[in-house]
């Protein structure tokens, strides 16, 4: 250590007249930003294709064939080829005037009534007991309820109805009446509900997994049980996951096809126009009147963008409530 004064303090060096070399700043080791790629462009470009291809495409051309009507020519005999004329709303008045079509609705109503609330209580009861602590096989249990979502809607439409036949119900068939005029509804709705179930419990089973562990250790050292963590703390926070599914099940509702149309042969009380889907159908391929079944599609696509906007209106009110 130099001392001031002390005339053994080694000497400063000399000044060469040269900058030192400036120090290198040290490596981050983030990599610098690059400009934009088209990589997600190309990503999303064959999804996009097929909606445009297979939605929105067939979509613009009902609601085109929707205005339109054939109109015979060749004078009083009619010998001329029919002709596409523009009808404008004839094909709509002639829906919404028929009986049968409001009777369609209100049976498709009357189901949705009863599986939808059933859809959404079971799917939120089967996600909260997963999540206990105390449950055991968890996967197995998981995987059990949502494999019947794995079959398909005709295949399981098949499999109920043999079920509900008297001659090879193991289900009480011969005692209830499952294919009768009140019957039925309860019938359609089960293969619905049974259907579903699994796919919105992963929805919910995975929202309450995702909830802060904080939470409920907090809530067991105030003493509160496991009912009460999952009736007061759980399920208020998982209200955005209910309004999806609920909304989830009241599309589905609206979309009421492959259940009753399988059942149909096997069962006197359902129709061809039993539900409005099964009314257009029938109106398009076999009445050959594929204008007014546009029509009558058009209008289902009007109720269910409306169900939509109601059911999100409605779970955003209650999710507000919840939270203050």
């Amino acid at each position: 250590m130099a001392v001031i004064g002390d005339s053994t303090a080694p000497p400063a060096p000399a000044r060469s007249g040269r900058r030192a070399p400036a120090a290198t700043p040290p490596r981050t080791g983030r990599r610098p930003r690059r400009g934009p790629t088209l990589l997600p462009v190309l990503l999303v470009t064959p999804a996009v294709v097929l909606l445009l291809l297979f939605t929105v495409a067939p979509g613009v051309y009902a609601v085109v064939l929707s205005f339109l009507q054939l109109k015979v020519g060749g004078g009083l005999l009619g010998g001329g080829a029919p002709t596409e004329v523009f009808a404008g709303f004839a094909n709509y008045v002639s829906t919404l005037v028929d009986p049968e079509f409001w009777a369609g609705l209100g049976r498709m109503l009357i189901v949705a009534v009863i599986g939808v609330p059933l859809t959404i209580v079971l799917a939120t009861t089967f996600a909260l007991c997963l999540d206990v602590k105390r449950a055991r096989l968890v996967g197995v249990t998981r995987l059990a309820i949502f494999l019947p979502y794995a079959v398909p809607g005709v295949v399981a439409s098949l499999l109920w109805g043999f079920m509900y036949l008297p001659a090879t119900s193991p289900i009480g068939g011969k005692v209830i009446d499952y294919f009768g005029s009140t019957g039925i509804f309860f019938s359609v709705a089960n293969v619905a509900v049974w259907g579903v179930v699994g796919f919105n419990m992963v929805i919910l089973y995975t929202a309450v997994r995702s909830l802060p562990k904080d939470l409920f250790e907090a809530a067991e050292l105030d003493g509160a049980t496991e009912l009460q963590i999952a009736l007061r703390i759980k399920l208020p926070l998982i209200a955005p996951a209910i309004t999806m599914v609920a909304l989830f099940s009241v599309i589905g509702a609206l979309q009421l096809f492959n259940e009753p149309t399988t059942l149909k042969p096997l069962a006197n009380a359902i129709s061809s126009t039993w539900v409005p889907l099964m009314r257009v159908y029938t109106d398009a391929f076999v009445n050959n009147s594929i204008y007014e079944g546009a029509a009558t599609s058009f209008i289902l696509i009007v109720m269910t963008v409306g169900a939509t906007v109601l059911v999100n209106v409605i779970g955003r009110r209650i999710a507000r409530r919840e939270t203050r």
